[in-house]
């Protein structure tokens, strides 16, 4: 199962996320993406942390050409192989490579309604360097970097780090940051050096049916490399289970559908993260609470909880019954925060148009899909004096256990 860590230094908030290798049973209950959050360092100026403790989503600036960098190591593990192409060659094999890292990167680049476009990636650059993955500030791919995180059953992971602070600058040469939250270093790591785990590209899959899937595993985390946490729904890239070995995840991308292996609440999500303000489709919002019958059903919790913690609530478009959005709710935050936890939610940039209803529900995290594997969503909700020596009072929080048994009806607002 996954689990996230966060510390910081520099300040900026490191944050890992990673897939594994279990599998569900069966089809498990739909559940919605989860973004994650910095908050500001509110012992900071105004100047600097924005004068509010809110949680802000953590996503790259994606407003400048080619300001996102991006590079892959050449370096492969050949004792045992752990990346296998058809091709052969050495230059064949890298090419062969190269041309599935840039598919997986126009899987969400090429989703509509967003501002995240090719135009703000840099070239795609190699390094021979085994150990290229690390905090310099350079977006990197590596496939023989050995790394503590490689626990069983972790097939790769991808470390993020966020500012906490306008006008960050932790590594030279690089811009300062230009908002809390701002993605400014993300590394994606293949397990390496194991001879029960090989990854293959879509050329070499057909003949290695025990291989995962290279181009699945890239473009589950580049979800990650852009901002998404984990989502619970089954057809969702950003589901925590990887595909079974000798399959994809979805539908291949094609020159006419890049984005085809994503969910569309895959697609929300990055719609979220980074909104196109030329779109006029995707514009709708359902929002509310989720709240207990009884305060007293609450789990234990910080004073001041007063809704479901956690609760997934899901948007399903009621002219095809697909999952169109979903989102990880429970809280609230606004002016100087800092997060309440009154089981506020909110579905951002749905479809809206004459004939477009939607039908909402909300479901605990309660399995297969657990709170475990969505802890970056709700574990970098908070700061206070425990996480922070010397953290302010007045923009101290503590994140309450998730609600992960209860049962609801729906009440049309007043």
């Amino acid at each position: 199962m996954s689990r996230g860590k966060s510390r910081t230094a520099k300040s900026a908030t490191l944050l890992t996320a990673w897939m594994v290798l279990l599998q569900a049973a069966g089809p498990p209950a739909v559940q919605g993406y989860a973004l994650t959050y910095t908050v500001a360092d509110m012992r900071q100026p105004d100047s600097k942390s924005g004068g509010s403790a809110c949680p802000k989503s953590n996503h790259f600036d994606a407003s400048f050409a080619g300001h996102i960098n991006r590079r892959w190591s050449t370096s492969f593990s050949t004792s045992p192989a752990t990346v296998l192409t058809q091709d052969q060659t050495p230059d064949g094999r890298l090419n062969e490579i190269e041309s599935v890292i840039q598919s997986a990167f126009s899987v969400w680049t090429s989703v509509a309604g967003t501002a995240l476009r090719d135009s703000a990636m840099a070239p795609l650059s190699r390094t021979p360097t085994q150990s290229a993955c690390g905090a310099d500030g350079l977006n990197t791919m590596c496939f023989h970097q050995n790394d503590l995180l490689f626990t069983g059953g972790v097939l790769a992971f991808t470390r993020v780090i966020t500012t906490d602070a306008v006008g960050s600058q932790p590594f030279p040469g690089s811009p300062p940051s230009s908002f809390v939250g701002e993605i400014l270093d993300a590394d994606v790591l293949l397990r390496p050096n194991d001879a029960t785990v090989t990854f293959a590209t879509p050329a070499a899959l057909p003949g290695q049916p025990k291989a995962y899937d290279l181009e699945s595993v890239l473009a589950h985390e580049l979800g990650h490399f852009f901002g998404l946490g984990h989502s619970g729904v089954w057809r969702a890239m950003m589901y925590p289970f990887a595909p079974a070995p000798g399959q994809f995840l979805g539908d291949r991308p094609t020159v006419q559908a890049p984005d085809a292996p994503l969910a569309e609440d895959d697609r929300t999500g990055v719609r979220v993260l980074y909104p196109d303000p030329a779109d006029t489709v995707h514009i709708g919002s359902i929002r509310g609470r989720v709240l207990p019958a009884n305060l007293l059903s609450l789990p234990a919790a910080p004073p001041g909880v007063t809704g479901v913690v956690a609760p997934q609530v899901v948007a399903v478009d009621n002219s095809t019954g697909a999952v169109v959005a979903a989102a990880l709710g429970g809280w609230s935050c606004s002016g100087t925060g800092p997060a309440q936890f009154d089981g506020s939610y909110i579905l951002e940039r749905l479809p809206v148009g004459p004939d477009q209803s939607y039908k909402v529900y909300v479901e605990p995290l309660d399995g297969p899909v657990d709170p475990g594997e969505v802890f970056g969503s709700t574990a970098s909700l908070c700061r206070n004096t425990i996480t922070d020596p010397g953290w302010p009072l007045q923009f101290a929080c503590r994140v309450p256990a998730a609600t992960t048994n209860f049962t609801t009806r729906m009440r049309p607002a007043p």
